[in-house]
């Protein structure tokens, strides 16, 4: 919700500068301040200071999935993403504190109700449609206020950089010519294999390499862990699902979907008492129970004329249309059936089904599969996970506790802080493992909530400090860099003796490739590097060509670049290219903020 917010940051300045109706501060009363999650929890990072808890990234992920930017199947990968995200806000609000930017309340009360998610049709800011809207997303309106307070004075910052930075007239014409160039040349390409002599590799270059790249061949503090898993998914894997059970989840789930309704009506007054209704309605009961087509009744019984001449057919309706008894009897039927004598305001009814808008019970099989399974298994698993807590707390291993609980014992690889794979680089795993009492006092840790689904415990098996490796133990590695690079150097000096034979004249029956209108974006199969060359190569004056080369992977690429021409006139796409080269600069500037705020920051996780 708030990214839809952020989309339309750009007009708020005038709209606050106009004016809306304030909203009083009453529509923001007493509420609950306790979240999806509730407050307080463990930390799993901290940012000059300030935590983040688990309970905060459970919330933004939460939120993610309900507004439907991030399906729930990819919930897991989301996390360490939206951890990172938490660290940047975090520290540009903190930078936009130091600063003093200031939003008052009236401010945000006009940028409230002047959003477009809370006004009804009308255009007027509706509070029942407010709350429903926060309250779907997962906020109650005070946390959404705090919440947005903090990130306007985020768009405050962020734009104050944007729009600090500018491109001159000149520039933008400058930079629209060197857009639409387009360069036609010859290339020819020189590879390893014609490099004639074999690369040797000394011990005093090793050496020099291994001393100069040192930082290369440093091995991070590390640990081998020995952790167990309770995972309600894989519990729910191993789950039969009675086919009855998950049709009847499907009716349950579709129950109020949208469906098309016909009807028969008969009104009840001067002309027609309720009685002599029933009894009529009766009777087109047993003419449709002998086969008669309910459209052909309608056309003939009903007094709804406008629905009469289509059958009865009423259209697509959605609970709610027609009053509580009309939806009872319409929202309990399949397609196909008839109800009982239906009562509205209008007079008497029989309904039919036409039509149902729901999803087709293949296409959510698995999922309700997934659903009911989970459900069944949520007892075991709060049971295992009670007796996890209890047991590993006091054990001195977690083999016994694996053993006891029926869980497997699973072990690590040599892992570091920041190089975990898996289930141990989700959010506070390592951070944990490299704590004071699971790291130096080699206790259980604690059992880490790693979602809904998921609870693990870890304790270290080994552990080993930082250390840069000795050559002797690298030397395959340091070997392979070594020659790589003199192969590399040697074609790059191939390369130049045949660019300088170029300048003099001498062609050397290279195989020459023509290529035709190359533009920055249309490369014709050009690779970026050779491209980037040729348009950093002068324009040939005359008829000669100017030579370059370019270093495209394991190759060296000989360039010929023969014309230079304007390229089309294209208003749009000079518009789009000064538009880019602003927002590409308004990028880098927040970019660069943001980096150095990294730099400095003390970012613990």
């Amino acid at each position: 919700m708030l990214q839809s917010i952020r989309d339309r940051s750009r007009s708020w300045g005038a709209k606050i500068i106009v004016g809306a109706v304030v909203v009083t501060m009453a529509l923001f009363g007493v509420e609950s301040l306790v979240g999806l999650f509730g407050g307080g929890g463990d930390e799993i990072a901290k940012v000059n200071g300030e935590p983040i808890t688990r309970q905060q990234l459970e919330l933004e992920v939460q939120r993610a999935i309900r507004s439907g930017q991030v399906p729930p199947e990819q919930e897991r990968a989301l996390r360490a993403q939206m951890l990172d995200q938490l660290i940047t806000d975090r520290l540009l609000t903190q930078y936009a504190a130091e600063g003093g930017l200031h939003l008052s309340e009236e401010q945000l009360d006009q940028i409230i109700v002047a959003l477009p998610e809370f006004q009804d049709q009308e255009g007027r800011f509706d509070s029942e449609l407010f709350r429903n809207r926060l309250a779907s997303a997962g906020y109650t309106p005070v946390a959404f206020r705090d919440e947005l307070r903090v990130d306007m004075k985020r768009q405050q910052l962020q734009q104050g950089l944007a729009f600090s930075d500018f491109t001159l007239p000149s520039e933008q014409e400058r930079l629209a010519t060197l857009q639409r160039q387009t360069r036609s040349l010859r290339y020819a390409s020189l590879s390893a294999e014609q490099v004639e002599d074999e690369v040797e590799v000394t011990q005093a270059a090793l050496e020099a390499y291994y001393a100069e790249n040192a930082d290369n061949y440093r091995r991070p503090e590390q640990v081998r862990l020995e952790y167990v898993l309770i995972d309600r998914q894989e519990l729910a894997e191993a789950v039969e699902v009675d086919e009855a059970e998950l049709r009847d989840a499907w009716q349950e789930r579709t129950a109020d979907a949208d469906r098309r309704i016909s009807h028969i009506m008969l009104t009840v007054g001067a002309e027609r008492s309720r009685a002599e209704a029933e009894a009529e309605l009766e009777t087109v009961r047993k003419r449709l129970a002998r086969g008669e087509s309910f459209a052909d009744l309608a056309a003939e019984m009903s007094d709804d004329t406008v629905s009469a001449e289509q059958g009865g057919d009423l259209g697509v309706i959605s609970r709610g249309f027609f009053g509580d008894s009309f939806d009872e009897a319409a929202f309990s039927m399949e397609e196909g059936e008839v109800s009982g004598i239906v009562e509205t305001d209008n007079g008497l009814h029989l309904l039919t089904v036409t039509g149902l808008q729901r999803e087709p019970f293949e296409a959510v099989r698995d999922e309700l599969r997934r659903e009911l399974a989970l459900s069944d298994v949520s007892g075991e698993f709060n049971q295992r996970v009670q007796r996890l807590i209890d047991e590993s707390f006091a054990a001195d291993d977690l083999q016994s506790v694996a053993d006891d609980i029926g869980l497997e014992l699973q072990t690590s690889d040599w892992v570091s802080r920041d190089g975990a794979q898996g289930v141990l680089s989700e959010p506070g795993v390592m951070s944990e493992a490299f704590s004071t009492d699971v790291l130096e006092e080699r206790f259980n840790s604690e059992v880490i909530e790693l979602d809904n689904d998921r609870r693990l415990v870890l304790r270290v098996a080994e552990h080993r400090e930082a250390t840069t490796l000795p050559l002797e133990e690298v030397r395959d590695q340091v070997e392979a860099s070594v020659a790589a690079n003199l192969r590399r150097e040697e074609l790059m000096e191939l390369g130049q003796q045949r660019l300088q034979a170029l300048r003099a004249g001498d062609e050397q029956g290279l195989d020459w490739q023509r290529v035709e209108g190359v533009g920055r974006q249309e490369s014709q199969g050009l690779s970026r590097s050779v491209v980037d060359a040729v348009f950093r190569l002068p324009a040939p004056e005359g008829d000669a060509p100017v030579y370059g080369r370019a270093a495209d992977g394991d190759r060296v690429v000989l360039i010929a670049l023969e014309r230079v021409e304007e390229g089309e006139l294209d208003a749009q796409v000079e518009r789009f290219v000064a538009s880019m080269a602003e927002r590409l600069r308004a990028q880098a500037a927040i970019q660069g903020l943001l980096d150095d705020l990294r730099d400095k920051a003390d970012i613990r996780r």
